[in-house]
């Protein structure tokens, strides 16, 4: 995991300075998204290393217990941001980083979306099915079924919303997102 072998301790110092900064920019980006910063970090190390590593290495390396970097390293493979790689001469798992970070956004938004749209649809779905029922049993009374009525128009357009929502997710998903809103390369 030693790259910078070889260089000057002043070479050293300034690109492990330059990195840092950079891992650091990582970690408090992916923090905003409800990533822990030391599972950003670990990203960002990952992201600067020169290929894959071990959970040993990443360990040394970042002054971690190998259960904080299993668990750092699962939350990443889940959310599709980094890989477990085949590496010859060894029987520990290797991992390496996904790089490109367009679809790191897009893979990490579609799993958390989808997540939420799904159980916000059968909190709706379970609010029709109890405002139908009610409307049945109350049918004669129409004040409540004002209410009612009402209720339901609001949860018919959140249901619009989440449906439009679907959409949004599925244009990640699929990389659609990129016709309209093209990746910027260097």
């Amino acid at each position: 995991m030693n790259d910078l072998e070889g260089l000057t301790p002043e070479q050293i110092e300034k690109i492990s300075k330059a990195r840092e900064r950079v891992i650091d920019s990582i970690g408090k980006n992916m923090d905003l998204y409800g990533i822990t910063l030391s599972i950003g970090h670990l990203y960002g190390y990952m992201y600067f290393n020169q290929g894959p590593v071990t959970l040993d290495e990443l360990s040394k390396t970042m002054g971690m217990s190998k259960t904080s970097m299993s668990t750092g390293v699962r939350t990443l493979l889940d959310l599709k941001m980094i890989d477990k790689v085949w590496g010859r001469g060894t029987r520990k798992d290797l991992f390496t980083t996904v790089p490109d970070w367009h679809q790191n956004f897009s893979d990490y938004f579609s799993i958390k979306w989808r997540k939420a749209v799904e159980g916000n649809m059968v909190s709706l779905a379970k609010s029709l099915a109890e405002i139908n029922d009610m409307k049945k049993e109350y049918s004669d009374d129409s004040k409540l079924m004002q209410l009612l009525n009402n209720d339901e128009e609001k949860i018919a357009e959140s249901i619009n919303y989440y449906r439009w929502l679907l959409k949004l997710i599925e244009s990640f998903e699929n990389g659609k997102i990129f016709e309209f809103i093209p990746k910027e390369e260097s």
